[in-house]
């Protein structure tokens, strides 16, 4: 093919591309994005963390958590001073982010963006963008929007989206700005949110810009497929390649404890031996003592085994 045509004709694809950019991010742009996520993805390409991994990150603290994503280069997924919804409701939370930009409206933008709508089949008839994220949740996903803490007229849910959020997703929301209606929102049996405040304004000259893009969400930057871990004391947002990782290194570190804690009572080992390099008389014990307590452990003896050869302990 001739050199200059397949020039033009790159070009020509580049530039479609350009003007034809989609609110909602393409399955090929998000694997992009989260290209070193080796395992299963959802159909618009996010990476599928496990049920069973996400559960057992429940138990992880933030500390433990953002202290082995500092050691691992990611020093911005941390966001603090949040309110909490429902201060009743359960304050831990986990997930697969889902994730929604705002903008100020402009007239000539949100044209486009309605025009962008109709044609990837979303509902603009009342020209309203705020719903378009929540219709892609499926259960397991934690709605995270970025409202770029608009203080009123830019509300991202009320009771009724948030029933749409929690009937499709089993779970609740992180929102970078206000909700309204939160005791429309408080009935809502299992449902939570991290907010910044509330209002009892309705969204308007605010503007749905992006789905499943990366986002800022106040100190933290959140990709689409992220693990969200949120708790009373903050929210942290987890790479998905490195979710087993940091549940691991949380497992075992408490496992770690029991068995240190457990052999200094019997007096077989001094703290100072436990609390320093361990020998290979401690490793090979810590070894047999998995074994024998297998029911106290939540990972398989075989992941426990690999670890603990890629670790200095």
């Amino acid at each position: 093919m001739d050199k200059k045509f397949l020039s033009l004709a790159i070009l020509f694809f580049v530039v479609a591309f350009t003007y034809a950019q989609q609110i909602g991010s393409s399955p090929e742009y998000i694997k992009a994005l989260t290209a070193e996520w080796k395992g299963e993805r959802f159909a618009d390409g996010r990476p599928k963390i496990s049920d069973n991994l996400l559960e057992r990150l429940k138990k992880i603290t933030i500390e433990e958590v953002w202290a082995e994503l500092i050691e691992l280069g990611y020093h911005n997924q941390f966001e603090g001073d949040w309110k909490l919804i429902d201060e009743n409701e359960s304050s831990t939370m986990t997930g697969r982010a889902v994730t929604a930009q705002f903008m100020p409206a402009r007239l000539d933008f949100e044209n486009y963006v309605i025009e962008q709508g109709k044609k990837e089949g979303r509902a603009w008839e009342q020209r309203r963008t705020v719903s378009w994220a929540i219709s892609t949740l499926v259960e397991g996903d934690i709605y995270v929007a970025d409202g770029y803490c608009k203080p009123s007229y830019g509300t991202v849910i009320g009771s009724n989206l948030g029933n749409g959020v929690y009937a499709r997703s089993k779970n609740g929301v992180i929102i970078y700005g206000n909700v309204r209606d939160p005791e429309g929102l408080r009935k809502i049996e299992g449902f939570n949110g991290w907010i910044k405040g509330t209002d009892p304004s309705y969204m308007r000259k605010t503007l749905l810009t992006g789905i499943n893009t990366p986002i800022r969400i106040g100190h933290a930057i959140v990709l689409p497929g992220d693990a969200v871990l949120a708790k009373k004391d903050g929210v942290i947002f987890i790479p998905p390649h490195l979710v087993e990782h940091i549940v691991l290194t949380g497992e075992v570190t408490r496992l770690f404890d029991l068995f240190g804690q457990q052999r200094i009572k019997e007096g077989k080992y001094s703290a100072g031996a436990i609390d320093s390099v361990w020998t290979e008389e401690i490793k090979n014990d810590f070894r047999n003592w998995a074994k024998e307590n297998k029911d106290r452990i939540p990972m398989s003896l075989k992941k426990l085994d690999e670890y603990l050869e890629a670790r200095n302990f």
